[in-house]
């Protein structure tokens, strides 16, 4: 901010240039760490806790996954940005993250924290609970390493793949409640599997043309619009019928079947629209919706089996 100074306006000074206040920092920390799409994810996580416990599974188990799966998350968020912040200029939805604008001036620290983050929670966690470690792992594997590094600039089925670090983290929910391998758990993981390309395609309709102009081969952006609006079927739909499935749990009621096969004919009924007409409006209806149906999904799941099945 300038003053007066003996009639002369004075320059702000270096420190008042460069230190931003707690706003700014606490926006680079949503961004870079992607709290959003973490926050999503430990809902995951916590559905497959309550599943795999049959109902309340208690707060010493949710604090175990959201604290463990909260940092690995984030962590792998952080070095997905790192990796892609060459790219992420070059594309209109991703041009304001921190690492692209400089607004992170030394972006040396990010890949040690964010690693921290990751072996951190998941090697405290090692010595009682070696299933809980092997799913975070796993999924910060599987979207850095498998999706990130290697399979997204080479393949338009790339984020096929990656889908399998949110069904890393229902596990990661179901094995904090001591039974990873639960049925219901197991159901929830393909769902997540099958629901995260369906979800992404429909966002990446919206961004086709920068994807193309930063040669990022995502599915829609190698297809024409309808091609990509039939492989966004071919996901929804078994996607809302393992959904459906799940509703057959003793441990499920009809707080969960109601609104779940609401949003599910809902689902459908946009992607019939979205392959009829692939326009941005409805691609972007259909990612909408897509976010609605999962989060209402995973809140009917926990609602619904805490209350004893109602």
């Amino acid at each position: 901010m300038s003053l007066k100074t003996n009639g002369r306006l004075s320059q702000p000074t270096l420190t008042e240039i460069s230190q931003p206040n707690w706003r700014t920092l606490l926006h680079q920390g949503v961004v870079l760490f992607k709290l959003r799409i973490v926050f999503l994810l430990l809902v995951a996580a916590t559905g497959g806790a309550f599943l795999a416990a049959g109902g309340w599974p208690g707060v010493e188990v949710l604090l175990l996954t959201w604290v463990t799966g909260g940092m690995a998350a984030a962590g792998a968020s952080a070095l997905n940005q790192y990796w892609e912040r060459d790219s992420d200029g070059a594309m209109g939805r991703t041009r304001e993250r921190p690492l692209v604008t400089g607004t992170i001036a030394d972006p040396r620290w990010v890949p040690p924290v964010a690693a921290l983050l990751i072996l951190l929670p998941s090697l405290a966690v090692l010595p009682f609970n070696p299933a809980l470690t092997f799913f975070l792992l796993l999924g910060a594997i599987i979207y850095v390493g498998i999706y990130t590094i290697w399979l997204k600039p080479r393949t338009l089925l790339n984020i096929v793949i990656g889908g399998a670090a949110g069904s890393a983290a229902v596990l990661s929910g179901s094995a904090a409640a001591g039974a990873w391998n639960h049925p219901g758990a197991l159901v929830l993981a393909g769902i997540l599997f099958l629901w995260t390309p369906f979800h992404f395609w429909s966002l990446a309709l919206l961004y086709r043309d920068d994807y193309q102009k930063a040669n990022v081969p995502m599915l829609p952006a190698k297809t024409t619009p309808r091609q990509a609006a039939w492989w966004v079927l071919s996901h929804t739909l078994p996607a809302g019928l393992a959904g459906l499935l799940l509703g057959l749990l003793p441990s499920l009621g009809w707080l969960y079947i109601v609104p779940v096969g609401l949003l599910t004919a809902d689902l459908v009924w946009r992607n019939i629209k979205l392959i009829k007409d692939p326009a941005p409006a409805n691609a972007r209806g259909m990612f909408l919706a897509s976010n609605l149906y999962l989060l209402v999904l995973l809140l009917a799941i926990c609602v619904s089996s805490g209350l004893g099945g109602l």
